[in-house]
């Protein structure tokens, strides 16, 4: 865990402060499986979790994954929101089912096949009719963050293996002393959130690029 955030803290400050420096790319040609995804963009719900005398704002994506491969692969999703910030927020962490259950019924009648997020863990057959459709949600964000980054993981068997530039050979291996960082192709979106820190909370976050990283 310790060595995830300090790969992510150290991708996302390459990624947002210094463009131009060469991050490492998945490889132009795909060789190995992919998922295919379609998504919607971030958006707001308002919910009264159990126990609570109030409402909680939650964001979410909804999303369908296809393998339009030959083979059924493996699906273990990851998501994270990366703020301008450097705060990182991972999706499902603290989300009530409570959630779920809103955002499906909110969305019935134009996701009817919408599953819980941990029922559409593992092997996806090949094929269109094999889609499955669900959303993962996130704690809100800070009224502060005027642009963030939502990260899709778990999409491709792509890997790279890069040495780790603070590995210290006079220590043993551990969680936090690593020779290698892995990095794993993801897909990397991001949004501008207009406004100021009141008309922020209400704003629709505007995409700005897609593109596929490793990290």
């Amino acid at each position: 865990m310790v060595m995830k955030q300090v790969r992510t803290t150290i991708f996302c400050a390459l990624l947002i402060s210094t463009p131009a420096l060469a991050v490492p790319e998945p490889a132009k040609a795909i060789k190995t499986w992919e998922l295919s995804i379609a998504y919607e963009d971030p958006q707001r719900i308002q919910i009264r979790l159990p126990g609570d005398d109030h409402e909680t704002t939650f964001w979410y994506v909804i999303y369908t994954v296809t393998n339009n491969g030959r083979r059924e692969v493996p699906f273990y999703p990851t998501f994270e929101i990366v703020t301008d910030q450097l705060d990182v927020i991972t999706g499902g962490e603290e989300i009530s089912p409570t959630v779920y259950n809103a955002i499906q019924e909110r969305h019935r009648k134009t996701h009817p096949f919408f599953r819980d997020p941990n029922a559409i863990i593992g092997p996806v057959l090949p094929g269109i009719d094999n889609s499955r459709t669900s959303a993962i949600a996130f704690r809100q964000m800070d009224v502060e963050v005027n642009n963030f980054t939502v990260f899709l993981g778990g999409l491709s068997g792509e890997i790279r293996r890069l040495p780790n530039p603070g590995f210290d050979r006079k220590k043993p291996i551990s969680d936090e002393n690593q020779p290698f960082f892995v990095l794993r192709k993801s897909l990397a979106i991001r949004y501008d959130l207009p406004g100021d820190s009141m008309t922020r909370q209400q704003a629709i976050p505007a995409r700005v690029s897609q593109e596929w990283v490793l990290r």
